[in-house]
């Protein structure tokens, strides 16, 4: 999982939406909103299929999931699930590219911790702020907070509610690219003249599951060989971060 930056809506799909969420409105309101035909009757039009394309275009080529990142993304999936709130339905902000198995999963699963959601939203905060990676097994699992002397309570359940840690094919995956990262930071720390703009280069072909967060600003950074690299060649660790995460 990677913090994703979404891109504007074109002026049509967004004033398409607009029109949608307000008869939606109007339709809750009076007791005949069904939100299931609602959204098959609106998700056949051309505005929704600009709407897919532009969550597409934010994923890149690849067109990944923006929960897992190692399932092509294949449909609109709700963040706040249109079920239970209908008010959210159409906003823009509120949807996110997905994956069939991550959509089966999440299903209508919204846990909150008071009003705020312990579902992480990877276009609006840093997944590594509460994940963790297991590099023995490829697992995603909750990222442990020394200051609270727990695990941090949204990584648990967005853990829990994807089923990242019960997914064998998606360890798999995790993995490959760890491995790859990990080679590439080898490679760069045996050189004799080292060139960070070529391992800036590397480590973005090479980083297909968004690992790169884990090793930059999650616990990783502590790990071998991202900590040689920290340690021995500071100036470049600050410019991959900077190229990466803006810091």
């Amino acid at each position: 999982m990677r913090r994703v930056k979404r891109l504007p809506l074109e002026v049509k799909a967004q004033i398409y939406l607009n029109q949608q969420q307000k008869q939606a409105n109007v339709k809750l309101a009076s007791g005949n909103l069904n939100t299931s035909s609602e959204w098959k009757s609106a998700r056949q039009t051309q505005a929704m299929v600009a709407v897919l394309k532009t969550l597409q275009k934010i994923m890149g080529m690849r067109e990944r999931c923006m929960y897992c990142l190692d399932s092509h993304g294949s449909d609109i999936e709700h963040f706040r699930p249109k079920a239970v709130y209908p008010k959210r339905m159409f906003r823009w902000r509120n949807v996110l590219l997905c994956c069939t198995e991550c959509g089966r999963f999440k299903g209508n699963q919204f846990p909150l911790q008071g009003k705020r959601p312990l579902l992480i939203d990877p276009s609006k905060e840093e997944p590594w702020r509460y994940l963790d990676f297991d590099a023995d097994t490829g697992n995603i699992c909750a990222r442990f907070d020394p200051h609270d002397n727990a695990y941090c309570l949204k990584g648990e359940k967005t853990v829990e509610i994807l089923q990242l840690d019960r997914r064998e094919a998606l360890s798999t995956g995790y993995l490959k690219t760890y491995h790859r990262i990990s080679n590439k930071i080898r490679r760069f720390l045996d050189e004799s003249n080292p060139s960070a703009g070529k391992l800036i280069n590397e480590l973005q072909e090479a980083d297909e599951h968004g690992l790169l967060g884990w090793c930059l600003i999650g616990t990783g950074q502590n790990e071998t060989p991202f900590l040689e690299l920290r340690l021995q060649y500071p100036d470049v660790w600050a410019e991959c971060k900077a190229v990466f995460y803006h810091t």
